[in-house]
Protein backbone atom coordinates (compact mmCIF):
# COMPACT_ATOMS: atom_id res chain seq x y z
CA UNK A 1 0.00 0.00 0.00
CA UNK A 2 2.90 2.41 0.60
CA UNK A 3 4.43 0.95 -2.17
CA UNK A 4 1.49 2.06 -4.03
CA UNK A 5 1.23 5.50 -2.62
CA UNK A 6 5.15 6.46 -2.87
CA UNK A 7 4.41 5.47 -7.00
CA UNK A 8 1.20 7.12 -7.21
CA UNK A 9 3.43 10.61 -5.80
CA UNK A 10 6.41 10.30 -7.96
CA UNK A 11 3.85 10.08 -10.83
CA UNK A 12 2.22 13.68 -10.22
CA UNK A 13 5.24 15.05 -9.51
CA UNK A 14 6.58 14.34 -12.55
CA UNK A 15 3.12 15.19 -14.23
CA UNK A 16 3.23 18.76 -12.24
CA UNK A 17 6.87 19.53 -13.47
CA UNK A 18 5.89 19.03 -17.24
CA UNK A 19 2.94 21.77 -16.46
CA UNK A 20 4.10 25.05 -18.09
CA UNK A 21 4.22 27.95 -15.30
CA UNK A 22 2.73 30.19 -17.52
CA UNK A 23 -0.59 29.29 -16.50
CA UNK A 24 -0.42 29.72 -12.65
CA UNK A 25 0.24 32.62 -10.71
CA UNK A 26 3.97 32.74 -8.78
CA UNK A 27 2.34 32.40 -6.07
CA UNK A 28 0.14 29.20 -6.74
CA UNK A 29 3.67 27.94 -7.30
CA UNK A 30 5.47 28.78 -4.20
CA UNK A 31 7.68 31.41 -6.73
CA UNK A 32 7.80 34.27 -4.20
CA UNK A 33 11.62 35.47 -4.83
CA UNK A 34 12.18 38.23 -8.06
CA UNK A 35 13.82 36.57 -10.79
CA UNK A 36 17.66 37.17 -10.74
CA UNK A 37 19.82 38.49 -13.46
CA UNK A 38 20.98 35.14 -14.98
CA UNK A 39 17.27 33.91 -15.20
CA UNK A 40 16.01 37.00 -17.27
CA UNK A 41 19.35 36.49 -19.22
CA UNK A 42 18.37 32.96 -20.24
CA UNK A 43 14.92 33.90 -20.56
CA UNK A 44 15.96 36.36 -23.37
CA UNK A 45 18.09 34.34 -25.29
CA UNK A 46 17.59 31.10 -24.74
CA UNK A 47 13.79 31.11 -24.89
CA UNK A 48 12.77 34.11 -26.16
CA UNK A 49 10.98 35.30 -23.38
CA UNK A 50 10.77 39.36 -22.82
CA UNK A 51 8.80 42.14 -21.63
CA UNK A 52 7.57 43.76 -24.70
CA UNK A 53 3.62 44.95 -25.80
CA UNK A 54 2.09 44.83 -29.20
CA UNK A 55 0.15 47.67 -28.55
CA UNK A 56 3.54 49.57 -29.11
CA UNK A 57 4.01 48.07 -32.21
CA UNK A 58 0.42 48.17 -33.49
CA UNK A 59 0.27 52.10 -33.09
CA UNK A 60 3.70 52.74 -34.05
CA UNK A 61 3.03 51.15 -36.96
CA UNK A 62 -0.42 52.65 -37.84
CA UNK A 63 1.01 56.38 -37.40
CA UNK A 64 3.83 56.08 -39.37
CA UNK A 65 1.85 54.16 -42.34
CA UNK A 66 -0.58 57.24 -41.58
CA UNK A 67 2.05 59.82 -42.20
CA UNK A 68 3.22 57.85 -45.33
CA UNK A 69 -0.64 57.91 -46.83
CA UNK A 70 -0.95 61.81 -46.42
CA UNK A 71 3.03 62.36 -47.81
CA UNK A 72 2.20 59.85 -50.76
CA UNK A 73 -1.29 60.59 -51.44
CA UNK A 74 -0.98 62.44 -54.56
CA UNK A 75 0.84 59.69 -55.62
CA UNK A 76 -1.34 57.09 -55.13
CA UNK A 77 -3.98 58.88 -56.05
CA UNK A 78 -2.28 59.23 -59.65
CA UNK A 79 -1.42 55.36 -59.98
CA UNK A 80 -5.22 54.49 -58.79
CA UNK A 81 -6.29 56.56 -61.64
CA UNK A 82 -4.39 55.66 -64.44
CA UNK A 83 -5.16 51.94 -63.07
CA UNK A 84 -8.68 52.45 -63.40
CA UNK A 85 -8.36 54.33 -66.98
CA UNK A 86 -6.58 51.36 -68.08
CA UNK A 87 -9.00 49.00 -67.38
CA UNK A 88 -12.26 50.76 -68.16
CA UNK A 89 -10.14 51.27 -71.45
CA UNK A 90 -9.88 47.81 -72.26
CA UNK A 91 -12.50 46.37 -71.00
CA UNK A 92 -14.35 45.88 -74.54
CA UNK A 93 -11.13 45.09 -76.32
CA UNK A 94 -9.62 42.43 -74.79
CA UNK A 95 -10.65 39.21 -73.71
CA UNK A 96 -9.67 38.70 -70.02
CA UNK A 97 -9.39 34.12 -70.85
CA UNK A 98 -7.08 34.72 -73.38
CA UNK A 99 -4.98 38.00 -72.52
CA UNK A 100 -1.90 36.67 -69.77
CA UNK A 101 -0.57 40.08 -70.44
CA UNK A 102 -3.89 41.93 -68.01
CA UNK A 103 -2.49 40.06 -65.13
CA UNK A 104 1.05 40.93 -65.29
CA UNK A 105 -0.34 45.13 -65.38
CA UNK A 106 -2.97 44.48 -62.33
CA UNK A 107 0.50 42.85 -60.45
CA UNK A 108 2.27 45.97 -61.87
CA UNK A 109 -0.15 48.52 -60.59
CA UNK A 110 -0.96 46.47 -57.16
CA UNK A 111 2.70 46.48 -56.37
CA UNK A 112 3.11 50.45 -57.11
CA UNK A 113 -0.10 51.30 -54.92
CA UNK A 114 0.50 48.78 -51.84
CA UNK A 115 4.84 48.33 -52.00
CA UNK A 116 5.21 51.89 -50.63
CA UNK A 117 3.13 51.68 -47.43
CA UNK A 118 3.77 47.98 -46.98
CA UNK A 119 7.63 49.04 -46.93
CA UNK A 120 7.14 51.74 -44.17
CA UNK A 121 4.96 49.41 -42.24
CA UNK A 122 7.45 46.37 -42.29
CA UNK A 123 10.26 48.89 -40.54
CA UNK A 124 7.88 50.39 -38.48
CA UNK A 125 7.10 47.16 -37.27
CA UNK A 126 10.94 46.23 -36.81
CA UNK A 127 11.21 49.68 -35.28
CA UNK A 128 8.54 49.15 -32.48
CA UNK A 129 10.25 45.99 -31.82
CA UNK A 130 13.74 46.95 -31.30
CA UNK A 131 12.65 49.97 -29.45
CA UNK A 132 11.35 47.91 -26.18
CA UNK A 133 13.43 44.58 -26.19
CA UNK A 134 16.63 45.72 -28.63
CA UNK A 135 17.97 43.20 -31.33
CA UNK A 136 16.66 39.37 -30.61
CA UNK A 137 15.94 36.66 -33.12
CA UNK A 138 15.19 33.87 -31.94
CA UNK A 139 12.66 30.80 -33.27
CA UNK A 140 12.25 29.95 -29.98
CA UNK A 141 8.65 31.48 -29.36
CA UNK A 142 6.82 30.03 -32.46
CA UNK A 143 8.03 26.69 -32.03
CA UNK A 144 5.61 23.79 -31.18
CA UNK A 145 5.56 23.01 -27.26
CA UNK A 146 3.41 20.43 -25.97
CA UNK A 147 3.40 22.18 -22.31
CA UNK A 148 1.82 25.12 -23.39
CA UNK A 149 -1.25 22.62 -23.64
CA UNK A 150 -3.49 24.18 -20.57
CA UNK A 151 -3.45 21.05 -18.00
CA UNK A 152 -6.26 22.21 -16.21
CA UNK A 153 -9.73 23.33 -18.09
CA UNK A 154 -10.79 25.29 -14.77
CA UNK A 155 -7.30 27.15 -14.57
CA UNK A 156 -7.16 27.87 -18.48
CA UNK A 157 -10.68 29.55 -17.81
CA UNK A 158 -9.55 31.25 -14.95
CA UNK A 159 -6.25 32.61 -16.15
CA UNK A 160 -8.08 33.75 -19.77
CA UNK A 161 -11.50 35.17 -18.00
CA UNK A 162 -10.80 36.13 -14.39
CA UNK A 163 -6.85 36.69 -13.97
CA UNK A 164 -5.64 40.37 -13.62
CA UNK A 165 -3.93 39.75 -17.13
CA UNK A 166 -7.70 39.28 -18.68
CA UNK A 167 -9.44 42.00 -17.31
CA UNK A 168 -6.80 44.10 -17.84
CA UNK A 169 -7.25 43.37 -21.84
CA UNK A 170 -10.62 43.47 -21.29
CA UNK A 171 -10.56 47.46 -20.34
CA UNK A 172 -8.17 48.13 -22.72
CA UNK A 173 -9.86 46.35 -25.60
CA UNK A 174 -13.16 48.74 -24.55
CA UNK A 175 -11.00 52.08 -23.85
CA UNK A 176 -9.51 51.46 -27.46
CA UNK A 177 -12.86 51.25 -29.18
CA UNK A 178 -14.42 54.16 -26.84
CA UNK A 179 -11.20 56.29 -27.89
CA UNK A 180 -11.66 55.61 -31.71
CA UNK A 181 -15.86 55.75 -31.42
CA UNK A 182 -14.66 59.51 -29.42
CA UNK A 183 -11.87 60.85 -32.35
CA UNK A 184 -14.56 59.75 -34.95
CA UNK A 185 -17.67 61.74 -33.74
CA UNK A 186 -16.00 64.90 -33.09
CA UNK A 187 -14.31 64.93 -36.60
CA UNK A 188 -17.54 64.08 -38.09
CA UNK A 189 -19.50 66.58 -35.92
CA UNK A 190 -16.97 68.95 -36.65
CA UNK A 191 -17.43 68.97 -40.42
CA UNK A 192 -20.86 67.74 -40.52
CA UNK A 193 -22.23 70.83 -42.78
CA UNK A 194 -19.91 70.00 -45.61
CA UNK A 195 -20.98 66.27 -45.19
CA UNK A 196 -24.13 67.37 -45.75
CA UNK A 197 -23.51 69.13 -48.84
CA UNK A 198 -21.40 66.45 -50.68
CA UNK A 199 -24.21 66.22 -53.14
CA UNK A 200 -23.12 70.13 -54.71
CA UNK A 201 -19.30 69.10 -55.39
CA UNK A 202 -17.58 67.35 -57.51
CA UNK A 203 -16.25 64.02 -56.73
CA UNK A 204 -12.58 64.93 -56.64
CA UNK A 205 -13.61 67.23 -53.84
CA UNK A 206 -16.35 65.08 -52.22
CA UNK A 207 -13.30 61.97 -51.94
CA UNK A 208 -11.05 64.52 -50.65
CA UNK A 209 -13.24 65.66 -48.07
CA UNK A 210 -13.88 62.38 -46.81
CA UNK A 211 -10.03 61.38 -47.10
CA UNK A 212 -9.23 64.34 -44.70
CA UNK A 213 -11.82 63.39 -42.61
CA UNK A 214 -10.24 59.95 -42.00
CA UNK A 215 -6.73 60.83 -42.14
CA UNK A 216 -7.22 62.87 -39.16
CA UNK A 217 -9.09 60.00 -37.46
CA UNK A 218 -6.39 57.90 -38.34
CA UNK A 219 -3.86 60.20 -36.96
CA UNK A 220 -5.19 61.33 -33.78
CA UNK A 221 -6.38 58.06 -32.77
CA UNK A 222 -2.20 56.15 -33.67
CA UNK A 223 -1.27 59.28 -31.06
CA UNK A 224 -3.27 58.58 -28.18
CA UNK A 225 -3.18 55.02 -28.76
CA UNK A 226 1.27 54.99 -28.76
CA UNK A 227 0.24 57.03 -25.50
CA UNK A 228 -2.21 54.19 -23.95
CA UNK A 229 0.49 51.71 -25.28
CA UNK A 230 3.13 52.86 -22.76
CA UNK A 231 0.43 52.01 -20.28
CA UNK A 232 0.66 48.55 -21.10
CA UNK A 233 4.33 48.03 -21.71
CA UNK A 234 4.37 48.76 -18.23
CA UNK A 235 2.10 46.29 -17.11
CA UNK A 236 3.65 43.90 -19.66
CA UNK A 237 6.74 44.03 -17.99
CA UNK A 238 5.30 43.27 -14.17
CA UNK A 239 3.59 40.21 -15.78
CA UNK A 240 7.26 39.38 -17.65
CA UNK A 241 8.91 39.98 -14.23
CA UNK A 242 5.95 37.86 -12.24
CA UNK A 243 5.88 34.84 -14.66
CA UNK A 244 10.09 34.46 -14.34
CA UNK A 245 9.52 34.95 -10.11
CA UNK A 246 11.68 31.96 -8.50
CA UNK A 247 11.01 30.04 -5.43
CA UNK A 248 13.73 29.86 -2.86
CA UNK A 249 15.09 26.78 -3.72
CA UNK A 250 15.79 27.47 -7.27
CA UNK A 251 17.65 30.97 -6.17
CA UNK A 252 19.64 28.82 -3.93
CA UNK A 253 20.59 26.41 -6.48
CA UNK A 254 21.43 29.08 -9.37
CA UNK A 255 23.48 30.38 -6.35
CA UNK A 256 25.49 27.39 -6.10
CA UNK A 257 25.92 26.77 -9.99
CA UNK A 258 26.97 30.28 -11.02
CA UNK A 259 28.77 31.80 -7.11
CA UNK A 260 29.65 28.51 -5.65
CA UNK A 261 27.97 26.72 -2.18
CA UNK A 262 28.04 29.79 0.18
CA UNK A 263 29.38 26.88 3.11
CA UNK A 264 32.34 26.04 0.74
CA UNK A 265 33.33 29.72 0.15
CA UNK A 266 32.69 30.27 3.89
CA UNK A 267 35.22 28.11 5.03
CA UNK A 268 37.57 28.53 2.32
CA UNK A 269 37.47 32.49 3.65
CA UNK A 270 37.86 31.50 7.23
CA UNK A 271 41.05 29.26 6.37
CA UNK A 272 42.28 31.94 4.35
CA UNK A 273 41.58 34.53 7.39
CA UNK A 274 43.27 32.07 9.76
CA UNK A 275 46.40 31.89 7.10
CA UNK A 276 46.38 35.52 7.64
CA UNK A 277 46.06 35.54 11.06
CA UNK A 278 48.82 33.20 11.58
CA UNK A 279 51.18 35.71 9.28
CA UNK A 280 50.58 38.46 11.84
CA UNK A 281 54.09 37.64 13.52
CA UNK A 282 55.88 38.85 10.06
CA UNK A 283 53.18 41.21 8.64
CA UNK A 284 52.90 43.59 11.93
CA UNK A 285 56.75 44.31 12.44
CA UNK A 286 56.55 45.59 8.64
CA UNK A 287 53.30 48.04 9.16
CA UNK A 288 53.69 51.56 9.39
CA UNK A 289 51.07 52.06 12.29
CA UNK A 290 49.34 49.66 14.14
CA UNK A 291 45.69 51.42 15.24
CA UNK A 292 43.73 50.76 18.45
CA UNK A 293 40.58 50.96 20.42
CA UNK A 294 42.97 50.67 22.83
CA UNK A 295 41.73 47.95 24.47
CA UNK A 296 39.63 45.44 22.27
CA UNK A 297 40.91 45.72 18.77
CA UNK A 298 43.77 46.46 16.98
CA UNK A 299 44.17 47.10 12.94
CA UNK A 300 47.93 47.05 11.43
CA UNK A 301 47.90 49.21 8.22
CA UNK A 302 51.06 49.89 5.71
CA UNK A 303 51.04 52.25 3.24
CA UNK A 304 54.06 52.01 -0.06
CA UNK A 305 53.39 54.50 -2.46
CA UNK A 306 55.04 53.38 -4.90
CA UNK A 307 53.09 49.79 -5.34
CA UNK A 308 49.75 50.82 -3.44
CA UNK A 309 46.68 53.02 -4.08
CA UNK A 310 45.51 53.29 -0.27
CA UNK A 311 46.87 51.84 2.95
CA UNK A 312 46.24 47.82 3.26
CA UNK A 313 45.20 46.05 6.23
CA UNK A 314 47.94 44.01 7.09
CA UNK A 315 46.26 42.45 10.64
CA UNK A 316 43.61 42.67 12.84
CA UNK A 317 42.90 41.38 16.14
CA UNK A 318 41.23 41.22 19.10
CA UNK A 319 41.04 41.07 22.77
CA UNK A 320 43.76 39.27 23.26
CA UNK A 321 45.23 39.23 20.04
CA UNK A 322 44.49 43.13 19.44
CA UNK A 323 47.19 42.65 22.91
CA UNK A 324 49.69 40.20 20.94
CA UNK A 325 49.74 42.99 17.87
CA UNK A 326 50.93 45.78 20.11
CA UNK A 327 53.04 43.99 22.11
CA UNK A 328 55.05 42.88 18.45
CA UNK A 329 54.21 46.76 17.55
CA UNK A 330 56.46 47.83 20.57
CA UNK A 331 59.25 45.32 19.71
CA UNK A 332 59.09 46.60 16.48
CA UNK A 333 59.13 50.06 17.01
CA UNK A 334 55.90 50.76 14.77
CA UNK A 335 53.76 53.23 16.17
CA UNK A 336 50.45 52.75 18.10
CA UNK A 337 47.82 55.21 17.57
CA UNK A 338 44.81 55.26 19.68
CA UNK A 339 41.17 56.06 17.45
CA UNK A 340 38.78 54.31 18.87
CA UNK A 341 36.05 54.77 16.03
CA UNK A 342 38.59 54.09 13.05
CA UNK A 343 40.20 51.03 14.77
CA UNK A 344 36.27 49.69 15.30
CA UNK A 345 35.26 50.66 11.77
CA UNK A 346 38.17 49.18 9.60
CA UNK A 347 38.07 45.88 12.51
CA UNK A 348 34.53 45.39 11.25
CA UNK A 349 34.61 46.52 7.34
CA UNK A 350 38.14 45.94 6.03
CA UNK A 351 39.58 42.05 5.77
CA UNK A 352 42.80 41.15 6.03
CA UNK A 353 44.88 42.19 2.63
CA UNK A 354 42.20 44.35 1.65
CA UNK A 355 42.65 48.20 0.40
CA UNK A 356 40.90 50.45 2.69
CA UNK A 357 37.74 52.12 1.51
CA UNK A 358 37.68 55.69 0.13
CA UNK A 359 35.59 56.74 3.14
CA UNK A 360 38.32 56.00 5.62
CA UNK A 361 40.48 57.84 3.85
CA UNK A 362 40.53 61.26 5.80
CA UNK A 363 40.64 59.59 9.16
CA UNK A 364 43.57 57.35 7.98
CA UNK A 365 45.36 60.52 6.50
CA UNK A 366 45.03 62.06 9.91
CA UNK A 367 46.61 59.31 11.55
CA UNK A 368 49.68 58.84 8.85
CA UNK A 369 50.06 62.64 9.82
CA UNK A 370 50.49 61.83 13.42
CA UNK A 371 53.19 58.74 12.31
CA UNK A 372 55.09 61.21 10.16
CA UNK A 373 55.21 63.98 12.95
CA UNK A 374 56.27 61.54 15.24
CA UNK A 375 59.03 59.87 13.27
CA UNK A 376 60.64 63.53 12.91
CA UNK A 377 60.72 64.09 16.07
CA UNK A 378 62.66 60.86 16.91
CA UNK A 379 64.74 61.71 14.38
CA UNK A 380 65.61 65.12 15.66
CA UNK A 381 66.57 63.39 18.95
CA UNK A 382 68.85 61.21 17.61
Amino acid sequence: MIVARELERERFLRELEAVHLHWFAAEDEGRTEEPTEHKIRKAREEEGKVAKSQDVSAAIILLFCAVTLALLSGYLFQVFQDMVRYFLSRSTEIDVTENHTLLATFYGFFLRLTLPVASVALVSAVLGNLIQVGFLFTTKPITPDPKKIAPNFARFVQKSFLSTEAIFNLAKAIGKVIVIAALAFINIRSEIGRIVNLATPNIAQSFGLIAWIAFRILVQASIILLFLSLFDYLFQRRQHREQLKMTKQEVKEERKTYEGDPMVKGRMKQRMQEMLSRNMVRKVPEADVVITNPTHYAVALEYQRDRMQAPMVTAKGQDAVAERMKALADESGVPIIENKPLARALYAEVEIGDIIPERFYEAVVTVLKQVYQMDKARARMW
